[in-house]
């Protein structure tokens, strides 16, 4: 198709990397000094990179070019974070750790006291979120895994007991983020040590969305792992 596109004159671009940085989209990579239109289909013709050129080396032109991909581009930014993150960059508060909770145990001789006490967090790990989750990491080794779709934690009240204690949590809402998680969740299953893995989510239509994304990843995977699905009604009760 024949759309406005930007046009880089290599000879005026003295390679600074103005540009790249200002390029939300990600179409422009600096290569050996000079800045290049590599993803034409990640260029969306704004040029929000024209006014960072201190040379003037950009411009618009109008030609033959690959349709603006949004889709593409939005899968490229997930995998940049998700890289980003699993290296130890990216956001601090997304960094991975896992929590001791053997202290949160109380004794035999205080379970009387406990049960009347606050509720404990069995959250065992940082981050929960499954677009967070970094692909592998030590709190994987031999662990239960447990998805689940985020309104079940709001709708059944003892999620934390029932569920999460004793196993690493994943969750999401496959309507909301409109991602396709069994890429990610298949990474975890199959670079880890999954000894088995539960799906807990909503009665309604669209968690089938999540419940098809576990059964994609344990298939992708190539292992066999025992795995339950439990499903949890709009009033916080537990129908299978």
């Amino acid at each position: 198709m024949k759309r406005q596109i930007i046009k880089i004159d290599e000879e005026k671009c003295n390679g600074c990397g103005l540009c790249a940085k200002a390029c939300h989209e990600g179409a422009i990579d600096i290569i050996d000094g000079k800045a290049k239109l590599v993803r034409e289909h990640f260029c969306d013709g704004l040029g929000d990179c024209l006014p960072e050129c201190p040379t003037g080396a950009i411009t618009f032109e109008e030609r033959e070019a690959p349709e603006y991909d949004e889709e593409a581009v939005q899968r490229s930014k997930i995998a940049k974070a998700l890289e980003k993150h699993s290296m130890g960059g990216g956001c601090p508060g997304s960094a991975a750790m896992s929590f001791d909770k053997a202290a949160d145990e109380p004794a035999a001789g205080q379970a009387a006291y406990a049960a009347q006490s606050a509720p404990v967090s069995r959250l065992a790990q940082w981050p929960c979120q499954i677009k967070l989750l970094p692909p592998q990491a030590p709190f994987y080794d031999g662990a239960k895994l447990l998805v689940a779709a985020d309104c079940t934690a709001y709708a059944y009240a003892n999620m934390h007991e029932e569920f999460m204690k004793g196993k690493i949590t994943a969750v999401g809402c496959p309507k909301l983020d409109a991602i396709d998680y069994s890429e990610k969740l298949t990474d975890i299953i199959k670079n880890n040590d999954i000894k088995e893995v539960t799906l807990v989510r909503m009665e309604v239509p669209c968690c089938g969305g999540l419940e098809n994304a576990v059964k994609k990843a344990l298939q992708a995977s190539g292992k066999f792992i025992p795995w339950r699905v439990v499903t949890i009604s709009r009033d916080g009760k537990i129908l299978d």
